[in-house]
């Protein structure tokens, strides 16, 4: 890492006017996985694995209690071919996507013909065109609605378009920005990868959907005052996909959860340039990839483990869902009431790359504005 993260970080900062992140609306499916049918199933199918014991115990260790799937289990362990899973991708995501999008319109009291752009996250799937296209001839947004649809940035991705949001109602002040972040990791599963890694993913990544809006002005919520991106170098194949006849095949490196060590000096530099300490915060929402991701957040931070806590009850309840995990962290906070106006906050998804994206801003109530 030569040059450390202070030289290589690259930062967007908002003039005068700072756009607001809304309260997130947030879905996850029907069907239901515990913990305890995650492990079972590893002993049932994967009886004669020489690193069984190994896996079931870093399942155990995630924390991940339960996950929703959007298929019955029976289902989700066949494997019909790639061309079916990506058929049930767009069938589901076409399915879904619209009402958790009305709900996060409604929470930031805007209509559709009031959104300027929407970027659209995801990694499970794949369309051309983008689940955008559909969306506005859908929901009768503008057909002057700018698209940005972002496949490759993982879990990342939610991250990435809180800041390509920001960016964007900073270059054009009053717009309105859309996010949706849509994951169905368990049209992902490979019954053939037999790798601890692989093993692992299975029990820890589950389905959701999110969307929040970004407000140009107006609104309760995050006024997002800086954005930056870190790459730690060299780390590429860390987490990656394999992309076969079968499908995405998802690779994941051990010394993955190992890598809070490198990014949180990214994150102090970013707060160092903003005139914060990123050990000060008034509230983190960051992707929980891991309880270890937490936990090393909390040590090499010097932060109370207890501000993750919206993270890690995402990680619990839903498990690894992917770029929707920021989002949903930032609903709980909404839910237990937010933070004090004017409080300060960071904001932080990791994923392939390895990537952090990041961004800082202060909880903002509209009612309070001329108080």
């Amino acid at each position: 890492m030569t040059g450390g993260p202070a030289k290589a970080l690259r930062t967007a900062k908002a003039g005068t006017v700072m756009a607001t992140l809304c309260k997130p609306s947030v879905s996850v499916p029907e069907h239901v996985i515990t913990m305890e049918e995650t492990l079972e199933l590893a002993r049932s199918h994967h009886e004669d694995h020489p690193q069984l014991p190994l896996a079931l115990r870093l399942i155990e260790n995630t924390g991940v209690r339960t996950r929703h799937i959007v298929q019955p289990i029976e289902e989700t362990l066949k494997h019909p071919g790639f061309e079916d899973r990506n058929k049930l991708y767009q069938a589901e995501s076409k399915a879904r996507v619209p009402a958790v999008i009305q709900r996060a319109l409604d929470e930031a009291e805007l209509l559709t013909t009031d959104i300027d752009v929407i970027i659209y996250v995801s990694c499970t799937g794949f369309m051309m065109p983008s689940l955008t296209a559909w969306l506005i001839n859908e929901m009768a947004f503008d057909s002057t609605t700018r698209q940005i649809p972002i496949a490759q940035l993982g879990c990342a991705a939610g991250g990435a378009a809180i800041n390509r949001a920001h960016d964007f109602c900073t270059a054009y002040p009053d717009a309105n920005a859309l996010i949706v972040a849509c994951e169905f990791s368990s049209l992902c599963y490979q019954p053939t990868d037999l790798g601890v890694g692989s093993l692992l993913s299975n029990g820890l990544f589950g389905d959701g959907i999110a969307a929040a809006v970004v407000r140009g002005s107006g609104g309760t919520g995050i006024k997002l005052e800086r954005n930056g991106s870190y790459l730690i170098p060299k780390t590429e194949e860390w987490i990656m996909y394999d992309v076969r006849a079968t499908g995405f095949h998802f690779l994941l490196d051990k010394r993955v959860p190992a890598t809070m060590e490198p990014l949180a000096p990214a994150l102090q530099d970013l707060a160092g340039m903003h005139g914060w300490d990123a050990s000060d915060l008034d509230f983190y929402i960051v992707h929980a990839g891991g309880p270890r991701i937490l936990d090393d957040l909390s040590k090499f931070l010097q932060v109370d483990p207890h501000a993750f806590r919206f993270s890690r009850s995402t990680l619990t309840e839903y498990g690894n869902i992917a770029s929707a995990v920021v989002l949903d962290a930032l609903r709980r906070l909404f839910e237990e009431g937010g933070a004090e106006h004017q409080a300060r906050g960071l904001l932080a998804g990791f994923g392939p790359g390895i990537t952090a994206e990041m961004a800082l801003g202060r909880w903002h109530r509209e009612d309070e504005e001329t108080s």
